[in-house]
């Protein structure tokens, strides 16, 4: 009898880098054929084997040799062909998957090959043909993107994809690479926040309003030291009285603020510089401000306080509507929150639907209109066009996954590299990568207009305090000047005088024009 030796197994074959199972194939039938010639049967495998063999016998081993080895390479030659590249489907959608040429890009295509580098696979991605995510027909049969992974037309869906538990029960999906909600976004300007009582101090930021105090006080105070220094204004101080007192320099410029006067008006030149510039201060503050106004107002009456799904179902102006086919109405349509039943019979009604996601934010755009989607798409949107809102409010959490035929042998290990690009932080790279906003910060009502808005108008105003100011020295170095001059008297000493007299306060003189006052 032919015997081989038992450290001999004729199908170990290690140097073949084929899969686990495989080779746990191959060696099993290696231990089978070496029991045969060695007569070392297992027990319960060919136990009808005996010691003595009969004549042709001996041919019956060599033909059962023959098949295993035949089945073995044959298995051989599949474990170590080329893998097949698996068929991928997405729908085009911004920033998922978007055209570029002749190729695709997006988050989905770079999730794609970085899953695929790091699971080592090939793949081949085409856009679904009917443009659909994946519902079910009258028939029950489904369509889309679902509906090419159940018929075999795609291997994966790699795209916005709700994970539902109906399609749950159709497919395989993995755990979620992007949590999402339900939410709905509109134009600025007719949704907005309550009116307050003192909204119309938003008008003018804390800046400006600031910057108008600090500048008011300031130029009732320089009033108030040129009518006490120009010796036009204050000739005699040891016997006239001057009118701009602190309190009434201070009245006279919040008249001329507000545009109503308050006299006696100022009769030295440097005063009447002050005030000419403070009066063109006063008429841009109060233009800008009225203009303002004026948009506020026009634009507050066609506001409605919408920030909730119940505000939205509460009204009749603004129309809604979200996708025809879609996770999103399918959740308002077997929701049992009556909120959400009303908002579903409405667009019902209504045939408010919409068939793409660029349809709805056209239709937000140009209509009054609230598209109801993703909230993640819907942040999209909010980044690219500046005049889009999201509603605050989302709602029914849930994920978007990949999803695969059922029993697919990768499954599990997407998910693992899924969680694995999560918790390194490559995921958020992605969406940050995506989601960048290219929208210039713009209000569609009016904004609070910032003191540097202004700025030019507010340095004006200082150049001509310190013009002023300076005019009513000099007239006053003038006078002392010529005083000195007639008197042969040091033109300092003389200066310091006056304003001791226009500054100090001589009580002596004072009860004395009170006495003289009681006896007229």
């Amino acid at each position: 009898d032919l015997q081989w030796s038992q450290s001999f197994t004729p199908f170990s074959l290690h140097f073949l880098e084929l899969p686990t199972v495989s080779h746990w194939l191959l060696s099993d039938i290696g231990v089978f054929v070496q029991a045969l010639y060695v007569r070392q049967v297992p027990d319960g495998l060919y136990s009808g084997i005996k010691a003595n063999r009969r004549p042709g016998e001996e041919y019956r081993r060599m033909a059962s040799l023959g098949l295993l080895l035949f089945t073995a390479a044959l298995i051989a030659g599949l474990c170590t062909a080329e893998p097949q590249p698996l068929k991928v489907t997405t729908i085009k959608q911004e920033p998922y998957t978007m055209t570029k040429g002749s190729e695709l890009e997006g988050f989905c295509m770079d999730l794609l090959s970085t899953l695929a580098s790091k699971l080592g696979f090939k793949y081949d991605v085409h856009l679904v043909k009917d443009g659909k995510y994946g519902a079910k027909d009258e028939r029950g049969n489904w369509f889309g993107m679902i509906g090419e992974v159940v018929r075999g037309e795609a291997d994966l869906v790699l795209a916005p994809l709700t994970l539902t538990a109906v399609r749950e029960a159709a497919v395989d999906m993995t755990k979620p690479f992007m949590q999402t909600g339900i939410s709905f976004l509109m134009r600025k300007d007719i949704g907005s926040d309550d009116s307050q009582y003192l909204s119309f101090l938003n008008l003018f930021s804390t800046e400006m309003w600031m910057g108008i105090l600090v500048a008011y006080l300031l130029t009732s105070f320089c009033i108030y030291l040129v009518a006490r220094i120009s010796p036009s204004e204050w000739d005699q101080p040891q016997t006239e009285d001057n009118h701009f007192t602190l309190s009434h320099s201070f009245w006279y410029t919040i008249g001329a603020l507000t545009l109503q006067g308050a006299g006696p008006h100022p009769k030295a030149l440097s005063g009447r510089v002050i005030t000419a510039i403070w009066w063109m201060f006063s008429l841009v503050v109060l233009a800008c401000y009225f203009a303002n106004l004026s948009s506020w107002l026009h634009l507050d009456n066609k506001h409605l306080s919408v920030k909730s799904f119940e505000d939205l179902a509460n009204q009749n102006i603004i129309q809604y509507g979200t996708l025809k086919v879609s996770s999103t109405l399918a959740y308002f349509k077997n929701s049992n929150n009556p909120t959400y039943r009303q908002i579903y019979e409405n667009m019902e009604r209504q045939q408010s639907y919409v068939q793409s996601m660029d349809e709805g934010i056209r239709r937000a755009q140009e209509e009054n209109y609230a598209f109801i989607g993703e909230s993640v798409s819907l942040d999209l949107a909010v980044a690219r066009y500046c005049n889009l809102m999201r509603c605050p409010e989302v709602i029914s959490m849930r994920g978007y996954s990949i999803a695969a035929p059922l029993g697919f042998p990768l499954v599990k290990n997407l998910s693992v590299a899924i969680l694995q690009l999560s918790e390194s932080g490559e995921l958020d790279y992605l969406r940050s990568k995506w989601w960048a906003s290219s929208c210039v910060a713009e209000n569609a009502q009016a904004s609070s207009l910032k003191a540097s808005s202004l700025k030019g108008v507010f340095l004006l105003l200082a150049l001509g305090l310190v013009l002023g100011v300076a005019m009513a020295l000099m007239e006053l170095a003038s006078k002392s000047r010529s005083i000195a001059n007639s008197q042969r008297k040091s033109c300092c000493s003389v200066l310091t005088t006056e304003l001791s007299q226009r500054f100090g306060r001589s009580e002596e003189k004072m009860s004395a024009g009170t006495d003289e006052k009681c006896k007229a």
